[in-house]
């Protein structure tokens, strides 16, 4: 299976010094995102990658878009947004490409060019974990409110009384332990 994080930049180390805009599409290598929401393995993805030349690296500005499958936490319905993620990486062609006599000692280290290939699959799971939600509801995503009506407001979200509770019907099996 092919990667569609994985681009070809042979002829941009070698001679090229425009940016090259490129897209590829494909199935997920693996599951991209949190645990209630995420790209799915094997999920359609289209990465269009504009690729900057630096003499020693690459600078990569690239969107990646796919179709998230998740729950709704809230009241637990299926939902599959579609979603655009953003990258920016720079990439290592040279070891001296950052380093040299007055570079800091605590510099992170750079992703590097492997075999005339980069692979943006690290920068997009760091992207989904940072921007998607951990605890995805309905109406975040576009899907207005929560189907199932009986399901209560997170805390600070009601304006009902204080002496009506209503009962999370997710829970309500539990009230014969009590």
């Amino acid at each position: 299976m092919n990667s569609p994080f994985i681009f070809e930049v042979a002829a941009l180390l070698r001679g090229s010094a425009l940016p090259v805009l490129l897209t590829q599409s494909g199935p997920s290598p693996t599951r991209i995102g949190p645990e209630m929401i995420a790209i799915p393995e094997g999920g359609k993805v289209v990465v269009e990658a504009q690729i900057i030349p630096l003499g020693g690296g690459l600078a990569v500005e690239a969107d990646v878009e796919a179709q998230l499958v998740g729950q709704c936490s809230r009241c637990l319905r299926e939902l599959t947004p579609t979603k655009s993620l953003h990258v920016s990486e720079v990439f290592s062609a040279d070891p001296d490409f950052i380093t040299g006599e007055d570079a800091p000692d605590d510099i992170d280290e750079l992703p590097v060019v492997n075999n005339d290939k980069i692979d943006l699959l690290q920068s997009v799971l760091d992207e989904a974990g940072m921007s998607l939600p951990f605890n995805p509801v309905c109406a975040q995503l576009g899907y207005g409110a929560c189907e199932n009506d009986d399901v209560p407001a997170p805390d600070g979200e009601s304006e009902e009384s204080e002496g009506e509770e209503k009962v999370d019907p997710r829970w309500a099996g539990l009230e014969k332990f009590l």
